[in-house]
């Protein structure tokens, strides 16, 4: 049985692969072929290159994919470089042949007029090598740019300017659609890295020799020394050449192409290699694979096979396009389905021109769909169309440096420049020139070029100067009658001249006075300013203030100068022979805050004494006078009176010392004002001038007329002065008499006239903030950063101050005019913190003896504390009890012991003379006491009366000393009452 199965199957398996060979050749016979155009020119090895690469990428395609209906069949039309050539084939393709797609043009130019044909025909336009970044498919839905677009470079080119600090860039690109298209994109990113295009060198299609060696020396003749390069390989390898012949591919220059030469710089003949040593290039990055490398390979051999006259030609990314948008164009054909193939006419009238006559497609829509609907990988890396157009992707910075060229770093639109792809630092985007590599420059040079020069045509560098009627320290312009020539000299002049003899590199410059042909001053230091953006200045030199308004023309140095606007008046002595002089030193708050805490202090020190020291007691007026004469003696520290609280004792230490700095610095103060000569401004706020309707002065030809116009100064009150005698003459003679109250002008020019008249005026106030002087040149010039740091190395050393002494004179022989301002009497902010610690100090002293006063004496306060007592009647009770003194305390307990051993038992009931009583509280008493007058009382009947609290060995007793009743006693067995005859001692 098993010989009869083997058979069995191996019957089966020839039945199998017989029938799979029927099924495939009858498929092949059956598939569909669909017309597809291309435009390429076929002169050139690109469009040779291109066009392999489409035969290569379809027979690949269909061999993986043999079970496709479709067959892409190509029709070939060469456009010779000649847009209207280009024209002409597409209307053949798209009219006569009716083709479902074209792949081409080469060029950018002729694809601006194929799209027009494929939108009308809705034929899709598939181009792999037009990159300017105008054919975009918002134009025409039916254009799809496989080609990377020009615009998605421009961020690349900017990041290397960046890096390298580059600021003033000129494009040289060719004078066509493909040229063009760049630059708005190119200026914009160039702008955000801070960068200035200053010029843009255009070069016509077919430029000879001569005319870019013309336009070439015109560069040579400028300051930039940055050049990007967008043009095509062959207009471009005449550049580079002629650049080499002209000397501009030496040490100092920096060029950087873009992707037009850098995707084919390995076909450029070697003649034109060498003029390229050292240039930097923009250049698409495709991943190297191993399907990449296989067909490379298959790729020459196949070349070579077809084009034997073409020799060291290398495959770039222009042919991997080629390839890859022809296999997207057959999976596309292939999902638009097998249907509708056809052409629709939209008239048949025989009359019409050819154009007119031109139907469309059926299956247009559907491709165009599919088209965007493709994803895969080719050979140039992810194909990925949105809106038509192929998505950015990673660029790739290579140095040109002997036969081949050195990869610097990459770059991608998420990370910037990195050095290698697939770091695990790229979190932020980068610009550092720390992530590019080691870069050979023109000249074989290590040094990174600063990407400007003094212009090689001889030309000076003409420096504006202004011409004024005074302040001749700052600029000064004498005209030499025996030369012709103007000699200028001055404060900023010498900073000019050493700050430009500190550069590292010479600079030829001449001065050219801003004067009318008469000598006179051309106009304000704004139209001065402003010539510099005209271009009839390249710098301008003088004392220049840096305003914001000026630098939206111009740019600014750094400052050589203090910076400001301020108000100089005249000063007046101050009246010391004042009666009232004495009262200066302080200011009215200190005075009252000083005499509220003399009266507290004092209070707080009779209150602490009051009941164990007998200085402080008395009549009203006695203690009232006792207690403010303590407090007041504090400031020459004559107390006669001992204090016998440890409380008031610290009270009193805190305040002595509030009161010895207080006397201190009134002294002090005082004696400056009656020792030292005292200067006071006669006018201290800008609101008093215009309150008062004073008129006030400013320097001619300054821009602080426009300031005072913006502080609401009537036009008529101010007055313009060219010197500072001028101005000393109208400050003489004040706003009254025909001059003026104030002056108003920049801090170095008031210095000048504080200088000479430094006892007559003094600055009061600051009206506006500025940046002081500073020097001008264009805005973006290179010469910005070179002279400002020059212009600190001279400040910064001795050279200034000898500059300074020199035109401005020894300043230290007039004392400054802060110190002979009168400052104000002393105030209550320095003193606030002495008085806090003494008041705390002294309410801490009261709570705490209040405190212990009712511990003490909570027996006898609390008994007239019932509910039918008032308030009122509770509080004098205490106060009664308060103003009594504190027999408790050490002061009075030894006397009190004392006095109590004066007190006899005259007879006690039952005790015989020779035995007498000791239990007093049994017999009669009498006491021989007196009670002081000071102390009276009222009682609820209003009758006065004296109470006293008499205290004994056996207990204490309360007696009325007007009824002599007895009113209290500790001895609850006593019956009715007792008639005593008391006179109150020490009570």
């Amino acid at each position: 049985m098993k010989i009869p199965t083997r058979i069995a199957f191996s019957f089966l398996f020839c039945y199998i692969i017989l029938s799979k060979s029927n099924f495939l050749a009858k498929a092949q016979n059956t598939t569909i072929s669909v017309n597809v155009g291309v435009i390429l020119d076929f002169d050139t090895w690109t469009g040779k290159m291109a066009l392999s690469c489409i035969s290569m990428a379809l027979a690949d395609f269909y061999a993986s994919h043999n079970h496709y209906k479709t067959r892409l069949h190509l029709h070939s039309r060469d456009s010779k470089c000649d847009v209207v050539e280009a024209a002409a084939a597409a209307l053949d393709l798209i009219k006569n042949v009716e083709v479902q797609a074209i792949l081409g043009p080469q060029n950018s130019m002729e694809a601006e007029f194929i799209i027009d044909l494929g939108k009308k025909a809705q034929v899709p336009i598939v181009s792999f090598l037009a990159t300017s970044p105008s054919l975009t498919s918002l134009r025409s839905p039916y254009f799809f740019q496989v080609a990377q677009n020009d615009s998605s470079q421009v961020k690349a080119v900017s990041a290397i300017v960046k890096a390298y600090g580059w600021k003033e860039v000129v494009p040289i690109y060719i004078d066509n659609e493909y040229g063009q298209g760049i630059i708005p994109y190119l200026i914009d990113a160039l702008q955000v890295v801070d960068a200035h295009v200053p010029y843009r060198s255009v070069i016509p299609p077919l430029a000879s020799n001569d005319h870019i060696g013309e336009e070439l020396y015109k560069l040579m003749t400028m300051q930039t020394r940055v050049f990007i390069v967008h043009m095509p390989i062959n207009l471009g390898s005449k550049l580079f050449t002629r650049a080499k012949e002209n000397g501009m591919m030496s040490a100092g220059y920096v060029w950087i192409m873009t992707t037009g030469m850098t995707n084919s710089i390995r076909s450029i003949e070697s003649s034109v290699h060498d003029s390229m040593q050292g240039v930097l290039g923009v250049k698409t990055y495709v991943p190297k694979t191993i399907k990449l490398e296989n067909f490379t390979l298959r790729w020459k051999t196949e070349f070579h096979q077809n084009n034997p006259k073409i020799l060291d030609v290398e495959l770039n990314v222009r042919g991997l396009r080629a390839y890859d948008a022809a296999s997207a164009l057959a999976r596309a054909v292939e999902k638009a389905g097998t249907t509708n193939f056809g052409f629709e006419n939209t008239t048949g009238a025989s009359n019409l021109t050819d154009l007119a006559t031109m139907g469309f497609s059926l299956n247009g829509p559907k491709l165009r769909q599919a088209l965007l609907d493709t994803r895969f990988t080719g050979l140039a890396g992810e194909f990925n169309l949105q809106n038509g157009q192929l998505q950015s992707s990673t660029f790739q910075i290579i140095n040109v440096n002997g036969n081949g060229e050195r990869g610097v770093a990459f770059w991608t639109p998420e990370n910037g420049l990195v050095r290698e792809l697939n770091s695990t630092n790229t979190s932020t985007y980068s610009t550092s020139r720390r992530n590019l590599g080691p870069v050979i420059w023109p000249g074989d040079s290590s040094s990174v070029p600063k990407g400007w020069e003094i212009p090689t045509n001889g030309k000076k560098l003409r420096v504006g100067v202004p011409v004024k009627d005074g302040f001749f320290e700052f600029v000064q312009v004498e005209h030499d009658a025996s030369t012709n020539t103007a000699n200028v000299k001055g404060y900023s002049i010498d900073i000019f001249k050493a700050a430009m003899k500190a550069l590292p590199y010479n600079v030829d410059y001449e001065f050219i006075p801003f004067a009318k042909p008469n000598g006179e001053s051309a106009g304000t230091y704004n139209d001065m300013v402003y010539q510099v953006y005209l271009g009839n200045f390249d710098a301008v030199a003088g004392d220049i203030t840096v305003i914001a308004n000026r630098t939206n023309y111009i740019d600014f140095t750094l400052p050589y100068t203090e910076s400001g606007v301020t108000m100089v008046v005249p000063i007046k002595e101050n009246d010391r022979k004042n009666a009232w002089v004495f009262l200066k030193p302080l200011t009215w708050d200190l005075w009252i805050t000083s005499g509220v805490f003399f009266v507290f202090i004092g209070f707080v020190v009779w209150a602490l004494e009051h009941r164990i020291n007998e200085e402080f007691r008395g009549p009203p007026s006695h203690e009232i006078g006792t207690s403010l004469w303590y407090s007041f003696s504090t400031m020459v520290f004559a107390q006669k009176d001992n204090l016998l609280s440890n409380l008031a004792r610290i009270v009193v230490i805190i305040w002595v010392f509030v009161v010895l700095i207080l006397t201190q610095s009134y002294t002090a103060s005082l004696t400056s004002l009656l020792t030292i000569q005292q200067l006071q401004p006669t006018v201290t706020d800008v609101n008093q001038l215009l309150k008062n309707g004073d008129h006030v002065g400013y320097q001619e030809g300054s821009f602080v007329l426009g300031t005072l116009k913006e502080m609401n100064f009537d036009v008529s009150k101010l007055i313009a002065y060219k010197s500072a005698d001028e101005c000393d003459e109208l400050l003489s003679k004040g706003s009254a008499n025909g001059g003026i109250a104030a002056a108003f002008d920049e801090i170095p020019c008031i210095k000048i006239l504080l200088s000479t008249y430094c006892s007559k005026y003094t600055m009061v106030q600051s009206i506006s903030k500025t940046d002081g002087f500073g020097f001008v040149f264009p805005k973006g010039s290179p010469f910005i950063s070179d002279v400002s740091r020059a212009i600190l190395n001279v400040t910064e050393g001795e050279k200034m101050k000898e500059i300074e002494k020199t035109w401005l004179g020894d300043q230290s022989d007039c004392p400054s005019s802060n110190t002979q301002v009168s400052s104000g009497g002393l105030s209550l902010e320095s003193f606030w913190g002495l008085f806090l610690i003494a008041g705390i100090a002294s309410l801490l002293a009261l709570i705490i003896s209040f405190s212990m006063f009712l511990y003490k004496e909570r027996r006898k306060i609390w008994i007239h504390f019932d509910s039918k007592n008032s308030i009122c009647r509770r509080i004098r009770h205490a106060l009664r009890i308060f103003d009594n003194k504190d027999l408790h305390s050490h002061t009075f307990r030894n006397k009190a012991l004392t006095e109590r051993g004066n007190i006899d038992c005259d007879h006690c009931i039952g005790a015989s003379d020779a035995s007498p009583s000791t239990n007093c509280l049994t017999s009669p008493i009498s006491y021989s006491v007196h009670m002081e007058p000071e102390f009276t009382f009222s009682e609820d009947s209003g009758t006065p009366s004296r109470e006293c609290f008499i205290p004994n060995p056996h207990g204490h007793a309360f007696l009325s000393a007007k009824t002599n009743e007895h009113i209290g006693h500790p001895n609850p067995n006593q019956e009715g009452p007792r008639t005593e005859e008391i006179a109150v001692e020490n009570c």
